[in-house]
């Protein structure tokens, strides 16, 4: 009886554990399931089995995803209730073991730098991921060896409606948050975040010389490099090796950059701007839908009459005569367009298009194309 009471004792606090964690987990990702879903695009792109690529399975990656999270916060339901425990110690054994496999690799070849497996809510390292999860298998098997113990009487119906109402949430919440922007943000262009510095600093440039007959390497400020070469014997033993930047007016996001069709970056000068400047942002200009294109159009107006200064940012791999053709098309060629990565634009709004208000660096507000009427409803007092 004792070692039954033990036994029932680690069983639930297993079962608690576990399903808090799957819970948790499910939630941090359900909350942007287009996150997840370039995730999984990741995997397919950076994983290959010999010759055999998943590319093919690109299309699915939503589906994937959407399924994936609800399966997730099933199997923490069903733990929490303790119900189905048969098939839900089954479920959370394959989905574990997949999961720690698939850690393991991405620790050892770092081919995939951050699995996802709570969204952009809290980064973990490939290794940390791995133990994290060896852990939870821990408990994963205390789980499914006892999951034929302790039986307790279950009506069927209870089963059912846990099991359909779970999925019924779980399917929910993500449609609404692929059909909006996600309700909470973890992204660097959160809004209310600045994204450049308040005050700019100064830009310094930094050149490294190597002495020629000892090998000695030494950096340098170039502003005081010209006191160095009023030295004829410093200029005659030292040569060039490098240089670098250090600019501390850089924007809060990772290789952000928004390029002319020169290839001249403009970012800082359209974040950092004093006035309000609405940026409409194109991550994949293929797959622009008509209720999004009517709301690139109803804005297209809505700045002009309002006089507000309205860009677009569209994905490096958009060509130049694809995206003026496209603002011609659609009568929308009074655009000033900029090109900046697929990633980092996916990372500024889910939507596709989607809109982003900015002054002095900091994000005012942002729009999937669904809700524009919020957006085309402010009026000229919410831009002073």
């Amino acid at each position: 009886m004792k070692n039954e009471k033990v036994i029932r004792n680690v069983y639930t606090i297993s079962r608690l554990i576990v399903g808090l964690v799957f819970l948790f987990s499910s939630f941090s990702k359900g909350v942007d399931p287009l996150g997840t879903s370039y995730k999984i695009q990741e995997y397919m792109t950076a994983w290959t089995i010999g010759s055999f690529s998943f590319e093919w399975a690109l299309p699915m990656a939503t589906f994937l995803s959407v399924a994936m999270i609800t399966l997730e916060f099933l199997v923490g339901v069903l733990m929490l209730a303790n119900c189905w425990r048969k098939f839900a110690a089954w479920l959370l054994l394959l989905m574990m073991s997949f999961f720690t496999v698939t850690t393991f690799i991405d620790a050892l070849t770092n081919k995939v730098t951050d699995c996802g497996c709570f969204g952009d809510m809290i980064k973990l390292t490939n290794w940390e991921t791995f133990w994290k999860n060896v852990v939870l298998m821990v408990f994963t098997i205390v789980i499914f060896y006892c999951r034929s113990m302790f039986t307790k009487k279950r009506t069927f119906e209870r089963g059912i409606f846990v099991t359909f109402l779970s999925i019924g949430i779980a399917i929910s919440f993500q449609i609404y948050n692929i059909a909006n922007e996600p309700i909470l943000d973890f992204r660097s262009w959160k809004i209310g975040n600045r994204m450049m510095p308040e005050e700019k600093g100064e830009v310094v440039t930094y050149l490294t010389y190597k002495n020629k007959a000892t090998g000695e390497i030494d950096e340098f400020v170039s502003s005081k490099l010209m006191d160095y070469y009023k030295d004829t014997v410093w200029v005659n033993n030292w040569e060039f090796v490098d240089s670098r930047i250090e600019d501390p007016n850089e924007i809060y996001a990772d290789g952000f950059s928004m390029m002319d069709v020169t290839g001249e970056d403009f970012s800082k000068d359209i974040i950092g701007s004093p006035d309000y400047v609405l940026i409409t942002t194109i991550h994949h200009l293929e797959d622009v839908d008509d209720k999004g294109l009517r709301s690139m159009q109803r804005v297209s107006r809505y700045a002009q009459e309002h006089g507000l200064y309205m860009v677009l940012l569209v994905s490096v791999s958009s060509p130049q005569a694809e995206v003026v053709d496209f603002l011609l098309e659609n009568k929308m060629d009074n655009f000033e367009f900029y090109y900046a990565d697929e990633k980092a634009i996916e990372t500024m709004l889910r939507s596709n298009p989607g809109f982003i208000l900015l002054k002095n660096s900091v994000v005012v507000n942002k729009w999937h194309h669904s809700n524009v009427a919020e957006l085309i409803n402010m009026t000229t007092e919410d831009f002073e």
